[in-house]
């Protein structure tokens, strides 16, 4: 039974925790607060994952060590690097594989929008550069590492414009105004997945060493996402318009979040696509039905709904 070692408690970090455990293996999960999912096999441990030798500590004997962490997403530039540079550390002391949650951040904006794994590192923003550097520090150090990237997320509790925009729209009943072209092709990652490839490429000496990205169902707009929602769960459905790109980057100037926002909307103002095709013909993984993970944010806000009654 492998130790493995998990930073971070959101979606995605929980559901590697669950997944493990499920396959009888000791999980040992750490955030600052002590949170995770409630499993025989899952410890919760407090402590701040940007210490390098606690963390040191709390990987000993460990097969993995997944980087699931999030930091606030206006602070990154302050925050990804001591906690990055922790974990890295641990894996390092403890001959620990490191398996990064990874996005496309690092690719930037591209003509056509299509990435694949040998797509060039060329972003210039301030996220972007800070995902590109914590990969080559991982490469640089000699650990057994993986980086697995996904899209935008679908899934309970997954933070995207699905999450932010239209489900807040569908339970008021009111026209959801989304910060994109939502006419254009955009990939959608399910957090089951990114789980899924991440627990399965740590365990795969044909992984390490080189970025991968997550089985994802074909891409689709975010109009279509939402119509398969209102379909699939009998929503009614309410009308979905564009907010023009300007209005976030006016905001912006007094608004973080929205500034944060603006550097990264070329995700969705134009054609948005990451190909698969690779770590599927390589390991057999394939993504999730749609329906499974829109099923599962059903039940995710009815639960929600349900709590605040």
């Amino acid at each position: 039974m492998s130790k493995h070692v998990i930073v971070g408690s959101g979606p995605v970090g929980s559901s590697v925790a669950r997944l493990l455990a499920e396959r009888g293996e000791s999980v040992r999960v750490v955030t600052r607060s002590g949170s995770g999912p409630a499993h025989p096999l899952i410890e919760r441990i407090a402590a701040d994952a940007t210490d390098a030798a606690r963390l040191t500590e709390l990987t000993r004997g460990a097969a993995a060590l997944y980087n699931c962490a999030n930091p606030k997403y206006t602070q990154w530039e302050t925050l990804w690097p001591p906690m990055a540079g922790a974990m890295l550390a641990a894996a390092q002391r403890n001959d620990a594989v490191l398996a990064i949650t990874g996005n496309l951040y690092g690719y930037g904006p591209l003509p056509g929008g299509r990435m694949t794994e040998d797509t060039p590192l060329a972003a210039t923003g301030r996220k972007g550069r800070v995902r590109i550097k914590m990969w080559q520090d991982a490469l640089a150090s000699g650990v057994r590492t993986v980086e697995v990237r996904g899209s935008d997320y679908i899934g309970a509790g997954a933070s995207s414009v699905f999450s932010a925009v239209l489900l807040p729209a569908i339970t008021k009943g009111r026209t959801a105004w989304a910060p994109a072209d939502v006419d254009a092709p955009h990939t959608f990652t399910y957090t089951g997945d990114m789980a899924r490839t991440l627990v399965d490429l740590a365990g795969d000496e044909r992984a390490w060493g080189r970025a991968w990205h997550v089985p994802s169902v074909p891409a689709l707009s975010v109009r279509a996402l939402a119509d398969r929602y209102f379909a699939l769960t009998g929503a009614k459905p309410v009308a979905i318009r564009q907010l023009p790109r300007f209005v976030m980057r006016a905001a912006g100037v007094v608004v973080p979040m929205a500034r944060e926002l603006a550097e990264m909307d070329y995700q969705f103002y134009a054609p948005f696509i990451m190909d698969s095709s690779l770590t599927e013909r390589t390991f057999g993984l394939t993504a999730t039905d749609l329906d499974v993970s829109l099923r599962e944010v059903a039940a995710d806000v009815k639960s929600t709904l349900a709590r605040k009654m």
